[in-house]
C-alpha cells in the first residue's frame, strides 16, 4: 500500500460514539437522574472512557455508594440493555467511508474501544476487512490504551497515530503523548464532551465524519509532522 501521507501511518478509530451511534451517554445520564442525581460537567469527565471496575466505583460514589461498583456496573448494563432494545445500535453514518477514506491515504487501520471484542464482531464484524490484524483491540485493562495501540500492536511512534474519538480524556491523552487527534463529541443534548474537548485544546471538531476529507487529512499530516496538532 502507497503511503498518501507523509507522516501518519495508523488511524485508529475508538468504536461506540465512532464507528457505532452513542448508546452510552443517554445512559449513564438515565442512570444518574432516575436515582437523584445530575450528570455534570465533573462527573462527565471523570467516569466516561475509564476501564469497567473504575466506572463502577465512581457510578456507585456518585449515587451515595448505597451499591458497590460491581453492583453499579450491573445496574448499568441491565439498563443499556433496555435501552438499546428500543433504540438500536447501528453503524454511524459515514463510519465506513472514513475508515475507506484512511486507508486510500496509505493508513493501516485498526477499531478499539472498552467492550469485548464480541461486540465489534456483533456489530462490525461484515466490515473487518476494513480493520487490519487485529482488527479490534479491547483497550478496557489499559484505558485509554493510545500508547498500547500505537508501541505495542503496531510499533510505531506516538506522532504516526491519528485518532479518531467521542471523549475528552482520550483526546487528552492524545495531547500529552503528541498524537493526531480528530473529535466527533456526542450529539446527545446533555453531554460535555465537546466542551471538555475544547477546554483539552481539541483543533479538529467535528458534527459529521464526512467531512474528515482527503484536505484534513493531509492539514493533520502536516500539522503533527511539525508538532502543532496541539496548542502550545
Amino acid at each position: 500500500m502507497g503511503h498518501g501521507l507523509a507522516h501518519l501511518r495508523l488511524g485508529a478509530v475508538n468504536i461506540d460514539g465512532v464507528m457505532l451511534n452513542d448508546t452510552f451517554s443517554p445512559v449513564i445520564h438515565q442512570f444518574l437522574a432516575s436515582r437523584g442525581r445530575a450528570c455534570t460537567l465533573e462527573l462527565e469527565r471523570s467516569i466516561f472512557s475509564q476501564p469497567r471496575a473504575v466506572a463502577g466505583r465512581l457510578l456507585a460514589e456518585s449515587v451515595g455508594g448505597a451499591m458497590s461498583g460491581e453492583e453499579a456496573l450491573e445496574a448499568y448494563f441491565e439498563e443499556r440493555a433496555r435501552y438499546v432494545a428500543g433504540h438500536a445500535v447501528r453503524v454511524t453514518e459515514g463510519a465506513l467511508e472514513l475508515v475507506a477514506r484512511l486507508r486510500r491515504a496509505g493508513l493501516r487501520t485498526v477499531c478499539y474501544g472498552g467492550l469485548a471484542r464480541d461486540h465489534f464482531e456483533r456489530f462490525l464484524g461484515e466490515h473487518a476487512e476494513l480493520f487490519d490484524a487485529p482488527g479490534y483491540i479491547c483497550t478496557d485493562a489499559v484505558r485509554p490504551g493510545l500508547h498500547e495501540i500505537a508501541t505495542e500492536y503496531f510499533g510505531l511512534s506516538y506522532d504516526q497515530v491519528l485518532v479518531v474519538d467521542d471523549v475528552a480524556r482520550v483526546a487528552e491523552e492524545a495531547r500529552r503523548l503528541g498524537m493526531a487527534f480528530i473529535g466527533h463529541p456526542s450529539h446527545f443534548e446533555h453531554s460535555f464532551q465537546r466542551q471538555l474537548m475544547r477546554e483539552a485544546g481539541v483543533q479538529h471538531l467535528v458534527d459529521s465524519l464526512h467531512t474528515v476529507d482527503e484536505e484534513l487529512l493531509h492539514t493533520l499530516d502536516a500539522q503533527v509532522a511539525e508538532g502543532t496538532v496541539w496548542p502550545g
